[in-house]
């Protein structure tokens, strides 16, 4: 799913994407958004973290996460700003090793 074509528009998804090594998306009631994050803390990684029910543009962020293919658009994860996706794609990554491409 590795996409890096954000919309001009994107309320600070690409740029915080781009800036941090590992950035993740959340909603801060959302517990499938809490177990990847602690999957990444598990694996000595400190992701950042953006909970956009807490951000005012957290509203538009969401429509944007759900335009560049993340169903739901939360949590989505971005590696080296590049999307990975949510759920179903970071456990795929992760079981065959490949979640971590800087971490050997």
């Amino acid at each position: 799913m590795e996409r890096n074509h954000f919309p001009p528009s994107d309320f600070g998804i690409g740029r915080l994407a781009s800036q941090n090594q590992v950035m993740i998306f959340t909603k801060s009631t959302c517990c499938m958004c809490h177990t990847i994050t602690t999957l990444f803390g598990r694996l000595g990684i400190n992701p950042t973290v953006c909970e956009i029910d807490h951000d005012p543009n957290g509203r538009e962020m969401e429509k944007v996460l759900t335009r560049l293919g993340c169903k739901p658009a939360v949590p989505a994860v971005f590696i080296g700003g590049k999307l990975v996706g949510g759920p179903n794609e970071v456990m795929t990554r992760h079981l065959s090793g490949t979640l971590i491409p800087f971490k050997k």
